[in-house]
C-alpha cells in the first residue's frame, strides 16, 4: 500500500491544477487511517473527509463533510481548535456536544468542504453560524476585538462562581452540569455546578466498532464521575443512541427515519442483556455516592413497566452475587409529546423528571433537528412546545417531584426568565453556560415573572413577548 501511495502522490505532484495538487494531502490522510486500522490502532484525529486549514495564529481548523458525536470524543485530544461541517443542524447532537466542550463550530454549511482550500485563513463565528474565508484585515481586527471582549466578560462572570443561585425574591435555583465523560467533572465544579444533571452515558459506547464496554468498564467510569463530584448528585442517562447518535461511524441508512425508529430506551429494551449490564454498573456505582438514573424517550406504560422490571432484575442479580450496590433515584426524560401529555402517569412511577427540550421540540414540530434543510422551522418557542413544557413543570410541582430542564433551553440566558416564570427551579446545561444563566437568575424576581410567563405561552407569537419585562 505504501508503494502504491508513492505512485499516486507522484501523479498528484505532476497535475497542473493547483487545487488538485493540494488534494494529495487528503489522499495521504486516508492512507494513514487505513494503515493504522490494519495495525489495530485508533485513528489519530477524528476525520470524516476533512481538510485541515490554517486559521489565525497558525491554529488549525477541521473542515469536513460530516462529523459524528463519536468523533467529538477525540476532538479535545486533536490539534484542531474548531470545525466546520457541510451537514448537520445547530441542534444536532454533534453541535450540542461541540458547545458543551466550548469548541467553535459551524454545522450545516452545505458546501464548505468544497469551497475551503488548504491554507485558507478562516474565522469561525459559532454564535452567528458564520464562517469567513480569507477575511480582510479590518474584519480580522473586529473579531480579535470580540475575542478580547468575550475574555473580559468571562473574567467578570467568574466572580459569580461562589455566589448562591438565588432570585431577588429568595427562590433557590439548582444549577447542574451536562457532561459526556467522567473527566468532565472538574469543569462542572469549576463552573460552580451543584451536581450533574445529565451524564450522557452513550459516549462510553460510541466509536467502538461494536465492542461495547463491559460491566466493569462502565462501573469504573460511573464511579469516577460520582467520586469526581465529591458527594454531589450525578444523574446518569442510560444509553441513548440512534438517529444522529449512531454507535459507530456508520449511519443507520437501513431505517427510513431513524429519529422515529429503534433508539434510546427502545433500543435498550430490545437488547436486555446489554441493558442489564448497564443497570448493574449503575447500581454498583451508587455505592460510592448519589446516583440518579435517567431513562430517555419513554412514551408507553409498557416501556415504563419493562424498564423498572429490568432494574429490579439487575438489583437481584447483584444480590445473588453478593455484590455491593447502592440505592438510586429513577427518573424519566420527557421528550416525546405523548409523555408530556400523560405526565401524571410518569409521576406515579418515577422520582423525578427531566425535560429534553431539544427532542421535545423536534417531535412536537415534526422536524429532524439534524437536517439543515428544515433547521429554520426548529422553534423551542413555538406555543405547542411551551405549553407542553409548562404543563410538565406544573404537574411536577403539584406532586412535589423535581423537574429539571436539561435541553438547550436551560443553557440559553435569553430563556432563563421565561423558565423561572413557568416555575422551573432546576436547570442543567453545559458548564460554559452556568455563569451566564446564574447572572440572569440573580437579576430576576421569580414571583413577578409568573404572570408574564403565562401570557407568553398563551400568545400566538411568544418570541415577540420574550424581551418585554
Amino acid at each position: 500500500m505504501v508503494s502504491q501511495l508513492e505512485v499516486l502522490t507522484r501523479q498528484f505532484d505532476e497535475m497542473e491544477d493547483e487545487y488538485l495538487r493540494e488534494r494529495k494531502a487528503d489522499l495521504e490522510q486516508v492512507v494513514e487511517r487505513v494503515l493504522r486500522r490494519l495495525k489495530g490502532l485508533a485513528p489519530p484525529v477524528p476525520l470524516a473527509a476533512p481538510r485541515a486549514v490554517r486559521a489565525e495564529g497558525e491554529v488549525l481548523v477541521l473542515v469536513a463533510h460530516e462529523l459524528s458525536p463519536a468523533d467529538m470524543l477525540q476532538f479535545k485530544k486533536s490539534v484542531f481548535a474548531g470545525f466546520v461541517t457541510d451537514l448537520g443542524g445547530k441542534t444536532s447532537h454533534t453541535a450540542i456536544v461541540a458547545r458543551s466542550m466550548d469548541i467553535p463550530a459551524v454545522v450545516g454549511a452545505r458546501v464548505a468542504s468544497d469551497l475551503v482550500r488548504q491554507d485558507d485563513l478562516l474565522i469561525i463565528d459559532g454564535d452567528a453560524g458564520v464562517i469567513l474565508i480569507d477575511p480582510s484585515p479590518i474584519i480580522r481586527e473586529e473579531y480579535a476585538y470580540k475575542q478580547r471582549q468575550a475574555e473580559l466578560e468571562r473574567g467578570r462572570l467568574a466572580r459569580l462562581k461562589h455566589t448562591p443561585a438565588l432570585t431577588l425574591d429568595g427562590e433557590r435555583i439548582e444549577l447542574l452540569a451536562n457532561i459526556e465523560q467522567p473527566d468532565d467533572t472538574p469543569a462542572a465544579l469549576d463552573a460552580g455546578a451543584v451536581g450533574v444533571g445529565l451524564f450522557r452515558s452513550e459516549f462510553l459506547f460510541m466509536g467502538r466498532e461494536g465492542k461495547l464496554p463491559d460491566e466493569e468498564e462502565q462501573y469504573q467510569a460511573y464511579r469516577r464521575a460520582v467520586e469526581g463530584m465529591h458527594g454531589m448528585p450525578v444523574t446518569i442517562r442510560t444509553i441513548d443512541v440512534g438517529a444522529d447518535k449512531p454507535l459507530d461511524d456508520r449511519r443507520e441508512s437501513t431505517h427510513l427515519n431513524p429519529a422515529l425508529g429503534l433508539r434510546a430506551i427502545r433500543w435498550s429494551l430490545s437488547e436486555p442483556a446489554m441493558f442489564l449490564t448497564q443497570l448493574r454498573a449503575l447500581l454498583r456505582a451508587a455505592a460510592h455516592g448519589q446516583v440518579h438514573v435517567l431513562i430517555p424517550m419513554l412514551a408507553h406504560a409498557s416501556e415504563i413497566r419493562q424498564t423498572l422490571e429490568l432494574l429490579a432484575q439487575a438489583r437481584a442479580q447483584l444480590d445473588a452475587r453478593g455484590q455491593v450496590h447502592g440505592v438510586v433515584q429513577v427518573g424519566a426524560m420527557i421528550e416525546v409529546p405523548a409523555a408530556a401529555l400523560t405526565v401524571n402517569m410518569f409521576l406515579r412511577h418515577f422520582d423525578f423528571l427531566s425535560v429534553g427540550t431539544n427532542d421535545l421540540t423536534q417531535y412536537t414540530l415534526a422536524i429532524d433537528r439534524a437536517d439543515e434543510s428544515v433547521a429554520h422551522l426548529y422553534d423551542p418557542l413555538h406555543p405547542a412546545v411551551l405549553q407542553l413544557l409548562a404543563a410538565t413543570i406544573a404537574a411536577g410541582r403539584a406532586q412535589g417531584k423535581p423537574v429539571t430542564v436539561c435541553g438547550e433551553m436551560a443553557g440559553d440566558p435569553a430563556m432563563t426568565r421565561l423558565l423561572l416564570g413557568l416555575g422551573l427551579r432546576s436547570f442543567s446545561m453545559h458548564p460554559a453556560q452556568i455563569l451566564p444563566v446564574k447572572q440572569e437568575i440573580l437579576r430576576a424576581d421569580a414571583g413577578k415573572l409568573a404572570p408574564w410567563a403565562q401570557a407568553v405561552i398563551e400568545s400566538d407569537e411568544p418570541a415577540a413577548l420574550l424581551t418585554e419585562p
